[in-house]
C-alpha cells in the first residue's frame, strides 16, 4: 500500500530524514518506533503530503503522493501529534465539519456517525466542546474526524503521548476494530510496549530505521541470551559494569539490571566476580526474555560500536 524510497528530508544542516526506505502492506498496523528526534513525525508528514522530501519519493497503492497529491488525499488520513480539532464547536459539530471538508453528504455523515460513535464512546458526550473533553476522549474524537469520509490510509502520529494507560488501551482496541475493514494504519510512538501491538515495526533512531520486522522476529534477531540480576547496589553495578565491554549495553530498570549475553554461565561468574572487586554483592541471577525496548537499546548500541 506504501512504498518509501531513498527518502531524505533536511532542515537547514540538520538531516532529519536519511535515505529512508520502506514497505507497508495493506491492511496492516505497522508501527514506527523510536525516540524523540528520530525522525518519525517527519516521515508521517512526507507520506502524508503535508511536507515535500528533499530527495527520494513516496507512493500510496502506486500514486505518487507529491505528483498526484489530490488522486490520494480522499482515501488518506492524517491525525498530528497535537489536538488539532476545533475546540470551540461541539464533539458532533466537528465530525459534521471534517465530514464536509472531504465532500461527504450530510446523509452519509450521519449514516457514519452511528458507527463512530459506537466505537469510540463518545455518543454521550455529542454535544460537549471539544475543548472540555478529556484527553483520551480528544484523541478518539481526533480519530473519529480522520475515520468519517472512510479513508483506506490511517496516519496516526503519536496518538496516546500522554494519555493515561486506561484510554491507550481504548484506543488500540480501536484501531484492531478498523482492521476488519481492510485499512492500513501507520502509527508512530516512543512507547516500545505499544509497539508490540502491532503487526510490524520500524524501529528508527538518527533518521534511518535501524531494523525492521514483526516484534517476535526482531527479539529473536539479536541472536544472544538476555539476563536479568539484582545487587546489593543497583545504581553502582551499572556503573562499574559499563567499565567491561562485554557488558556496556547494561541497563539499570528500577532495581534490576539487564544485560545480553553470549554464554549465561559464563556472564554471571564474570559479573560476580567484577561486582566482588567493589565490594557489590549479587543477590540474584536469571535468564529472561527480552522486551523491545531491551532489543532497541542493543540494537542501537551494537550499531554505535560497528559505526
Amino acid at each position: 500500500m506504501i512504498s518509501i524510497r531513498n527518502v531524505r528530508k533536511r532542515f537547514g544542516d540538520t538531516e532529519a530524514v536519511a535515505g529512508l526506505s520502506l514497505e507497508i502492506a495493506t491492511g496492516e498496523i505497522f508501527g514506527i518506533v523510536g525516540p524523540d528526534g528520530a525522525g518519525k513525525s517527519t516521515l508521517l508528514r512526507m507520506i502524508s503530503t503535508i511536507l515535500a522530501p528533499n530527495e527520494g519519493a513516496v507512493e500510496i497503492d502506486g500514486v505518487n503522493v507529491f505528483e498526484n497529491p489530490y488522486r490520494i488525499k480522499d482515501h488518506l488520513a492524517y491525525m498530528p501529534q497535537r489536538f488539532g480539532l476545533y475546540e470551540d464547536l461541539t464533539v458532533e459539530e466537528n465530525l459534521v465539519f471534517f465530514g464536509r471538508l472531504f465532500g461527504v453528504t450530510r446523509r452519509e455523515i450521519r449514516s457514519r456517525m452511528k458507527r463512530l460513535y459506537q466505537f469510540s464512546r463518545l455518543e454521550p458526550f455529542r454535544d460537549r466542546l471539544a475543548g472540555n473533553l478529556s484527553g483520551g476522549m480528544k484523541q478518539k474524537l481526533g480519530l473519529a474526524c480522520s475515520l468519517i469520509h472512510n479513508p483506506r490510509v490511517i496516519l496516526l502520529d503519536e496518538p496516546t503521548n500522554g494519555v493515561d494507560p486506561v484510554s491507550r488501551r481504548e484506543f488500540w482496541n480501536i484501531l484492531y476494530e478498523l482492521l476488519s475493514d481492510g485499512v492500513t494504519i501507520v502509527v508512530s510512538t516512543a512507547y516500545l510496549d505499544e509497539a508490540e501491538r502491532c503487526n510490524r515495526i520500524a524501529l528508527m533512531f538518527n533518521g534511518g530505521i535501524v531494523v525492521t520486522g514483526r516484534p517476535g522476529e526482531i527479539k529473536r534477531s539479536i541472536g544472544r541470551r538476555f539476563v536479568a540480576f539484582t545487587t546489593s547496589d543497583p545504581r553502582h553495578s551499572e556503573e562499574a559494569l559499563r567499565e567491561v565491554p562485554e557488558f556496556e549495553g547494561v541497563i539499570l530498570t528500577g532495581n534490576t539490571l539487564h544485560v545480553f549475553v553470549d554464554s549465561v554461565a559464563a556472564a554471571r561468574r564474570r559479573i560476580v566476580a567484577h561486582l566482588r572487586r567493589k565490594r557489590i554483592r549479587v543477590l540474584s541471577f536469571k535468564e529472561t526474555l527480552p522486551g523491545l525496548e531491551d532489543c532497541f537499546v542493543d540494537i542501537v548500541a551494537r550499531g554505535g560500536r560497528s559505526a
